[in-house]
């Protein structure tokens, strides 16, 4: 069996990705988008952490999050969101588990592992910080990035971060989609 590594970086910045069990398209209803930001707002009330970036997609989801200096404990973050989302999707839409799913504390919601990379510097940061952004149209979910209700990138047009037609095609415009193989064999998707 692989060892299994994380990080140990107290007070840094992290991309992760999170795939729900066997792909399954989770995140395409309302309802568990609702729970699964209730679970975040939870975690972030016990164990604080900025989130710069986020998209939930139907089957997996990307964050980019700061955690306070001192404190490298993302795993624990993370199990807790989905440890309170799936307390939160049980209560309300009750499934039969497995008796491998019971023994090992799983729901069948997420896959049991996630990916995690630590930004190493500005550049890292913003390639992934676009990456997230850019992911919806990547999937082919959305023609536009503003056009993807469940991102970050609405609340940085707001902010001046962004331009509200940044990779956009509305007005027919030709967009090149963005280079991020550098990237994109280590986002875990």
């Amino acid at each position: 069996m692989p060892e299994y590594r994380r990080s140990d970086q107290p007070g840094g910045v992290f991309f992760f990705t999170l795939v729900t069990n066997e792909r399954e398209p989770l995140f395409s209803k309302p309802q568990h988008i609702h729970h699964l930001q209730q679970a975040i707002e939870q975690v972030q009330a016990d164990h604080p952490f900025q989130i710069w970036a986020s998209v939930i997609l139907p089957d997996h989801i990307h964050f980019l999050w700061e955690l306070p200096e001192g404190d490298g404990n993302f795993s624990l973050r993370i199990a807790r969101m989905k440890i309170l989302f799936t307390q939160g999707m049980l209560r309300k839409h009750r499934t039969e588990m497995s008796l491998s799913k019971i023994k090992h504390r799983e729901s069948g919601y997420w896959q049991r592992r996630f990916w995690e990379h630590t930004i190493r510097d500005g550049d890292d940061f913003q390639r992934h910080f676009d990456y997230i952004h850019y992911n919806p149209i990547k999937h082919g979910r959305a023609r536009c990035p503003h056009d993807w209700p469940y991102s970050s990138f609405h609340r940085w047009v707001r902010d001046g971060e962004y331009n509200q037609s940044w990779h956009c095609v509305c007005d027919g415009n030709e967009v090149v989609a963005p280079n991020f193989e550098s990237i994109v064999n280590t986002v875990g998707e």
